[in-house]
């Protein structure tokens, strides 16, 4: 079908990860998929608290390819609530774990920030659901288009 791409992914196991504070989430995520020898996984749930976040949003009027001037590169050194943690966790073109994720979290005033989170370190607590799937032919690329790593399905 033009313009869409799809394939069957069916769930596995789900995993409970708790992540200490002070530690970094990416590092973590990645090290868990590892040890537990998942290949493929998307995040069900995430709560807790966060500190020291780097994220960033698309820049208001940004064209393709995404490019660090399109882009708004945020740094945030101060705790905040985690309200929740999108995403999934492919193997790039090499095999190895790569995390896409997207980060919503509250600042004590109640307002919310959020985009794709380069990384973050755990303040209090960080609870994260992961499930696996069973899926094949689907790796992580930089899109020539888009300017960003994202997935590619084998038809």
């Amino acid at each position: 079908m033009e313009g869409l791409w799809y394939k069957e992914a069916k769930t596995d196991r789900s995993f409970m990860v708790k992540i200490l504070p002070g530690e970094s989430i990416v590092e973590k995520l990645t090290e868990a998929v590892k040890e537990l020898d998942v290949q493929y996984c998307v995040i069900v749930s995430a709560v807790g608290s966060v500190t020291d976040v780097k994220f960033r949003g698309i820049k208001t009027g940004a064209k393709l390819p995404i490019t660090r001037p399109r882009m708004t590169v945020h740094e945030i050194e101060y705790p905040m609530e985690l309200l929740g943690l999108n995403g999934n966790i492919f193997p790039d073109e090499n095999g190895e774990p790569d995390c896409h994720l997207h980060i919503q979290m509250s600042k004590s005033s109640g307002e919310v920030l959020g985009g794709h989170l380069f990384n973050a370190k755990v303040f209090a607590s960080c609870e994260i659901m992961i499930t696996e799937l069973s899926a094949m032919g689907i790796e992580r690329h930089v899109s020539k288009s888009a300017g960003t790593p994202t997935i590619f399905i084998e038809e």
